[in-house]
């Protein structure tokens, strides 16, 4: 399964953000808390230059807490700074505001030390990958519903200012995403979180990815949901007790692998395993150094 997605509007947006780089303070990187390494473009060191930036770890909810303070300190480590946040709830909202005065305190120590006795509102730019929650978390913070949303990849296509109280406005952009997966692994993460539209994948192919990563990762909790007691070596067996327990049977009571594979995906997505994380700060490390 090849997993390739670049709609016109991201080659489009990649070229608006390097432009508008000099009008914010600091980039707020949202990624997706689940999949922090494959949620993050590629490209985006490239595109912010030195700008300050922010990581945001969204829909921490649905993810690993104890792997998610893996991520913080991983990103720590190499002097950025990431907070965890579900901006659906609205946690973590203030820690957004109080992270970046700490980060640009220099720049506003700076000028109050030539006579601004107010300075004036942050400036940010929002960047992250389709579907990682930017309009949402936007409403979130400026309390009402000014940023578009909707649960399908690349609904927001403009750029808009929005002002958050007295101490931030924030510059929204269309969601960018690399035109090419180079591992394709990572497109295969990508679109079990929902980053990609479903109607550019093959399902099974992906289930037996998940299936794989669950039963290395959460056995238990895929043993409980399915009633197994011990994981079958055959993904075929594996389809065939899904679907015989949850029914998901075609003519003659035979076993339909493509409502297998929508089941799957479906409970994967609403948390009927329970909160995952697709990959560890120690497994990058390990892809990276073997490279």
């Amino acid at each position: 399964m090849t997993i390739q997605w670049f709609p016109g509007h991201m080659a489009k947006a990649r070229r608006e953000v390097t432009e508008k780089l000099k009008l914010v303070d600091i980039i707020y990187e949202l990624v997706d808390a689940r999949i922090p390494y494959s949620s993050r473009n590629p490209m985006i060191d490239e595109i912010i230059q030195h700008k300050p930036r922010l990581v945001l770890l969204n829909k921490a909810d649905l993810a690993d807490k104890a792997i998610t303070k893996e991520w913080i300190a991983h990103f720590a480590a190499r002097g950025i700074k990431a907070i965890a946040i579900n901006s659906q709830a609205g946690e973590g909202m203030k820690d957004i505001v109080k992270a970046s005065h700490e980060i640009l305190k220099e720049k506003f120590d700076r000028l109050r030390a030539k006579g601004v006795v107010n300075p004036r509102a942050i400036r940010a730019m929002i960047v992250g990958i389709p579907n990682a929650g930017k309009s949402t978390l936007i409403n979130r913070l400026a309390k009402k519903n000014i940023a578009k949303t909707g649960n399908m990849p690349g609904v927001t296509k403009a750029q808009q200012w929005i002002k958050v109280g007295k101490e931030l406005e924030l510059l929204d952009t269309p969601g960018i995403l690399w035109p090419k997966f180079e591992d394709q692994e990572v497109g295969k993460k990508l679109a079990v979180t929902g980053a990609i539209k479903d109607t550019l994948l093959n399902l099974q192919d992906l289930v037996v990815f998940s299936i794989k990563f669950l039963e290395e990762n959460y056995p238990e909790r895929l043993k409980e949901r399915y009633k197994l007691d011990a994981v079958p070596e055959n993904v075929v067996e594996m389809f065939d007790q899904i679907g015989e327990l949850r029914g998901c049977l075609g003519a003659g009571g035979i076993v339909d692998y493509d409502k297998v594979s929508e089941l799957v995906i479906r409970e994967i997505r609403s948390e009927k395993f329970g909160p995952l994380t697709f990959e560890r700060p120690s497994d990058i490390v390990d892809k990276t150094e073997n490279k």
